[in-house]
């Protein structure tokens, strides 16, 4: 695989208002600071005159006001009585310094923005731990993710890797940490924290992307369960021979329902409404609690229905003999209402 030469980009969660909106309000105070000068120049303009001694008129007063506010003070037009000083001294010096201040706050913000960046990022890093790399952020991965957020998964452990612009700003909007970059690139994964990664959901649009993302994925993360989706049903048992845990191949699984819709379009509804989480029939795997350890199956789940036994890595369907009786260890998958 080629390496990169730079740190592939990381897009944290924006936090407040975006920097041009707050650059927005502070041109817009700078210019009312200036206007304010200037009409208070002008409604005294017979107590200022110019370096030649005379009157002063309406642009006039708009040039004094913006060579005051900025501090450059060319001295070419200047207040000559009491009264035009008094007001230099009580409105137009105050809002000169305010001026200032937002000149320099400016800069100061523009400057700081890199190291306040890497801070976030540093302190993003720190905290990252048995997270979820979801690699792609098209439908398949948004709704990956919608999934994870109604099984209670917080946004915080959820880290979104793509390489194209539109899904990068779309999950960066919706609160989601990105990694900009190619997921089969080993520096992309790192740069997620790949090997602190509770589990990876490969959810590109290609097949081929598919399986080099999950090779990277398995090679820097051996323990850590990886969800993989396909297009196509040959492409599958690649995935697997690459490391996923759980491959999803969508054309078959999309073709299966439209064929069950034909004859048994309610049962195409029980399965989408099985698909949805949160609300209607849920099917959860749990592990047996150790008071029902030895009990009948039927007893585990105080009568909701038991799909199968996870033993030891191998699925046991309900009506099978071995999982009549649960064991230590064992994980139930079950239907629940909510």
């Amino acid at each position: 695989m080629s390496t990169l030469l730079e740190p592939p980009p990381i897009h944290l969660p924006k936090q407040g208002a975006r920097p041009l909106i707050g650059l927005a309000r502070r041109v817009g105070l700078a210019l009312f600071l200036v206007v304010f000068v200037a009409l208070l120049a002008y409604f005294d303009r017979d107590d200022y005159k110019d370096a030649a001694g005379n009157e002063v008129n309406l642009v006039d007063c708009f040039y004094y006001a913006t060579v005051s506010i900025t501090t450059t003070g060319y001295g070419d037009i200047i207040p000559v009585t009491d009264r035009a000083r008094l007001v230099t001294t009580l409105l137009i010096t105050p809002a000169r310094i305010l001026f200032l201040i937002i000149l320099v706050s400016t800069t100061l913000e523009v400057l700081a923005e890199r190291t306040r960046t890497a801070y976030r990022q540093k302190a993003w890093r720190k905290r990252l731990r048995e997270h979820i790399i979801v690699c792609g952020f098209g439908t398949k991965g948004r709704a990956a993710i919608r999934t994870l957020q109604a099984r209670g998964v917080p946004d915080a452990s959820i880290v979104v890797v793509d390489l194209h612009t539109g899904p990068i700003e779309a999950a960066q909007r919706a609160g989601f940490a990105v990694v900009q970059g190619d997921a089969a690139l080993a520096e992309v994964l790192r740069a997620a924290g790949i090997e602190d990664a509770n589990a990876i959901v490969i959810a590109p649009s290609r097949d081929d992307a598919a399986v080099l993302m999950t090779l990277s994925a398995r090679e820097l993360n051996a323990t850590a369960a990886i969800s993989a989706s396909v297009r196509e049903e040959e492409n599958a048992h690649l995935l697997r021979q690459s490391g996923a845990t759980s491959v999803i191949v969508s054309s078959a699984s999309a073709g299966r329902l439209l064929g069950n819709a034909t004859h048994s379009p309610h049962v195409v509804e029980v399965l989408e409404d099985l698909l949805g989480v949160g609300e209607g029939l849920d099917i959860i795997e749990r592990e047996v609690p150790d008071d029902m350890v030895g009990r009948p199956l039927r007893d585990v789940e105080g009568g909701a229905p038991v799909l199968a036994v996870v033993r030891g890595g191998e699925i046991l369907h309900f009506d099978d003999e071995r999982a009549a009786t649960v064991q230590a260890g064992d994980r139930v998958v079950c239907l629940c209402t909510n």
